[in-house]
């Protein structure tokens, strides 16, 4: 009987960035995930976790992970692996896949194909599945409509604002800095201050919270949040 849960995925980086970038575009496909920085709280984290796939960077402070995916075949752990790593020659892909690796990733990479991958190795696993609709308190967003409503009256944003909602949302409870918006929204090609952002939660604001609860939020010197009310 196929499980009614979502497909769980361990990201397993010590560059803080690329995890959070990972973890909220694989949220935004109802995909639950869990991280891990070091080779040793992953192999810990899997066995709480059970994940359906892990994605492994090649490079970890406490050894590489292609010891990492030998430890945990060696604890029973047969989830796919899709190595992530800046090591590109051929010789290195080839030692990846003939570690019992599924797939092996080049840094940088595109999200979307990173995206696509991390969905085939589901399939194989019977969990590839997709939810478009993020929903915290009365606000939804629809990613397969590109829209979004509070209280069920639409509010129109424009393309930056939504984006900027939806890494917000994606990460719903959490406070998302500006460095890690400026990666997400910008995508490392935005030179400007801080200060972009402030203009844009400031227009996000004035279009989801014209009524209250107020749902972003602001934790000074940090970046911003979206939470359910109190």
């Amino acid at each position: 009987m196929a499980r009614a849960v979502s497909p769980k995925v361990l990201v397993v980086d010590d560059e803080e960035n690329i995890s959070f970038l990972v973890c909220s575009a694989l949220k935004l496909e109802g995909i639950d995930v869990r991280t891990s920085a070091t080779g040793n709280d992953a192999v810990a984290e899997a066995e709480r976790f059970r994940p359906d796939a892990i994605i492994l960077d090649v490079m970890l402070p406490d050894g590489d992970g292609f010891d990492v995916l030998r430890r945990l075949r060696g604890r029973g752990c047969d989830a796919p692996v899709l190595f992530l790593t800046a090591r590109h020659t051929t010789a290195d892909r080839v030692r990846g896949l003939t570690a019992g690796g599924d797939d092996y990733i080049v840094k940088p990479f595109a999200l979307e194909e990173l995206v696509a991958r991390v969905q085939v190795a589901l399939r194989r696993t019977g969990m590839g599945s997709r939810s478009s609709k993020i929903q915290v308190h009365d606000l939804v967003l629809d990613d397969d409509a590109h829209r979004v409503w509070r209280a069920e009256l639409e509010v129109q944003l424009s393309a930056t604002e939504y984006k900027l909602l939806r890494c917000l949302m994606s990460n719903a409870g959490r406070v998302v800095t500006r460095g890690q918006i400026l990666d997400h929204v910008w995508q490392y090609d935005f030179d400007g201050e801080s200060a972009i952002i402030e203009s844009f939660i400031s227009n996000l604001r004035k279009k989801i919270d014209a009524h209250d609860p107020k749902l972003i939020h602001t934790v000074r010197g940090v970046g911003y949040s979206v939470r359910e009310p109190s």
